[in-house]
C-alpha cells in the first residue's frame, strides 16, 4: 500500500470568519475546487425544496442554497471522521444505502465523492430513488487527481462511462473542469507542498531548495488560472467532471 504523503487539507464553507478565510484562500492553488465553483454556482442558487448532499462532509457549499427555499440534508459515513470531518449536522449511512424513501428530495449534490465508492452504481442508482421526478442533481469527480485518501480511492470516470452510469436519468450533461494546462499548474502545486511540507521530516533540509524553484510553482499557478479564465489548453485531459442530471 502507497504511503499518503499529505491528506487533501478538509473542505469548508465560507460561513464563519475562519472558514471564510480558507475556502476562499484554498481558491488560489487548488484547481479542483475552483473549477467545480461555478458549476455549483450555475446550479445551486437555482434549488427549492429539499436538497440532499450525499458524502458532504463539512458541507462546504451548502452556502450557495437560497436558505429560505431549501432544506437541506447532508450525510456521509461514520469513517468521514478519520479525514477530518466532523459535521453533527447530518444522518449517517453506509456509503451505499441512502436512508430515505423514494422520491424525496427536489435536489441533490455530491461533490468528489463516487472516486471514493467501491459500489458506485448502487449509490447512482440510489441518487436516482430518492430524486423526485423532474429533480435536478448535480455531481463532481476527478479526472487527473493523485491518489488521495489511500487507500480509500478507487476510481476515474471517463465521459463515456459517466453517460452510462446515469442513464437512467431523463438527462445527464457532462462538462469538463479545466484543460490539460490548469493539470500541469495543479500538479506543479501539488508536488510544491508535497515537498516543503513533507511526511518525512527529514526531507524539510531540501525545502531551501525547493523555494528556489518558487518562480516555476508562481508561473504554473498563474497559467492555471488563466487556463480556467480563458479555456486555454484541451478540455479531453481535464482536472475533473461536472454531471448535471435531471430525473
Amino acid at each position: 500500500m502507497s504511503k499518503e504523503g499529505f491528506q487533501p487539507i478538509s473542505n469548508v464553507g465560507p460561513d464563519t470568519t475562519a472558514g471564510a478565510i480558507k475556502f476562499y484562500g484554498r481558491l488560489l492553488v487548488d484547481f479542483q475546487t475552483l473549477s467545480a465553483l461555478p458549476h455549483l454556482r450555475s446550479v445551486l442558487p437555482h434549488f427549492r425544496g429539499r436538497v440532499l448532499d450525499v458524502g458532504c462532509g463539512q458541507s462546504p457549499y451548502r452556502f450557495l442554497l437560497d436558505k429560505a427555499a431549501t432544506q437541506y440534508q447532508g450525510i456521509d459515513i461514520p469513517e468521514a471522521m478519520r479525514f477530518k470531518y466532523n459535521n453533527p449536522d447530518i444522518v449517517e449511512f453506509n456509503g451505499q444505502d441512502i436512508p430515505f424513501a423514494d422520491n424525496t428530495f427536489d435536489g441533490l449534490i455530491c461533490t468528489e465523492v463516487l472516486e471514493h465508492v467501491q459500489h458506485y452504481q448502487y449509490l447512482v442508482d440510489e441518487m436516482y430513488r430518492v430524486l423526485k421526478p423532474g429533480a435536478t442533481g448535480i455531481i463532481t469527480v476527478p479526472w487527473s487527481a493523485r491518489y488521495h485518501y489511500i487507500p480509500w480511492d478507487y476510481f476515474r470516470y471517463t465521459p463515456s462511462s459517466l453517460q452510462t452510469m446515469f442513464s437512467k436519468f431523463s438527462s445527464a450533461e457532462i462538462k469538463h473542469r479545466g484543460t490539460d494546462m490548469t493539470v500541469v499548474g495543479n500538479k506543479v502545486i501539488v508536488m510544491f507542498v508535497r515537498n516543503l511540507l513533507p511526511a518525512e521530516k527529514w526531507r524539510l533540509i531540501l525545502a531551501p531548495i525547493w523555494l528556489l524553484f518558487s518562480p516555476l510553482a508562481a508561473f504554473t499557478t498563474l497559467m492555471g488560472h488563466l487556463s480556467l479564465l480563458f479555456g486555454w489548453g484541451t478540455d479531453e485531459d481535464p482536472l475533473g467532471y461536472t454531471i448535471i442530471v435531471r430525473k
